[in-house]
């Protein structure tokens, strides 16, 4: 049985060269596991673009690429897994400001990102519920 990690990082390669669809992209990231790096017990985000991104790994071994970037080599990397679905339905919303997953952000041609939108977190936590005269989902 294929992992979900690998899975996952299938779907983002698939959806990048224009396959796939990006439902089954967004089902696959609640299913998986994602490695998220912590530093001093609070998970590690950046912001952009006005979002706060969580960032997430498919693999030790992205989370290995991003480590080699962030810390000093001989430094160990904390991290929590956590999955998919818990980071954008409980997590995100908690944040209290608009804020997305970003998956696997130090593999070249292999990142994805899945912003503070309706079918990805709640609508509470969502920037565009209710946009183009739509209420929020139920």
């Amino acid at each position: 049985m294929q992992q979900p990690k690998a899975a996952l990082a299938e779907r983002i390669a698939e959806r990048r060269s224009g396959g796939d669809d990006p439902r089954a992209l967004v089902g696959e990231m609640r299913r998986s596991v994602l490695l998220v790096p912590m530093a001093d017990g609070v998970l590690w985000s950046v912001r952009s673009g006005g979002v706060r991104w969580i960032c997430g790994f498919t693999d030790e071994a992205a989370l290995a690429r991003f480590a080699l970037r962030h810390t000093r080599g001989d430094e160990p990397m904390d991290y929590a897994a956590l999955l998919g679905a818990r980071i954008v339905d409980e997590i995100v919303p908690a944040l209290g400001e608009p804020a997305g997953l970003a998956v696997d952000i130090a593999t070249e041609d292999g990142s994805m990102f899945f912003p503070p939108v309706v079918g990805i977190v709640p609508d509470a936590a969502a920037v565009d519920a209710g946009a183009a005269g739509e209420g929020p989902r139920s």
